[in-house]
């Protein structure tokens, strides 16, 4: 069901410095900031030859970054995307099998304008997985 992994999200206490270690230090690709309200983050995009890195620093006090940091100070990995065929089928595939999708359980468009849906962590081992139709 799970096609290629998309992205790995990086949440970050200093967004700039962040993508600035690399831009210099590592020489990749970075994009420029990216504010996503509806999400309550700012992302960056670090290009990989098969695969991203994304950046994210909280977008208001409100931000669940924003708890992340507080409770990781010095930021740390946030989540894991992969891509779907279709979320819809992806997500009725997930909750028949058990899974929790978060929210309300319906996509929302994402960082990158395709639909996207979050997993419960404690129903992967601890790691908050997204899904990014493809």
């Amino acid at each position: 069901m799970i096609g290629r992994l998309n992205h790995v999200a990086i949440v970050v206490p200093d967004l700039a410095a962040a993508a600035e270690s690399y831009r210099s230090t590592l020489g990749a690709k970075v994009s420029a900031p990216l504010a996503l309200p509806e999400h309550g983050v700012t992302t960056v995009f670090v290009e990989l030859p098969n695969s991203k890195i994304e950046l994210l620093f909280p977008l208001g006090e409100e931000s669940s970054i924003a708890k992340f940091l507080e409770n990781n100070p010095s930021g740390g990995m946030h989540h894991l995307c992969y891509e779907v065929e279709d979320i819809l089928a992806a997500r009725d595939r997930l909750k028949a099998a058990g899974a929790r999708v978060l929210g309300d359980g319906e996509p929302r468009i994402g960082a990158h304008g395709k639909p996207v849906l979050f997993l419960h962590p404690k129903d992967f081992f601890g790691t908050l997985v997204e899904l990014e139709q493809a």
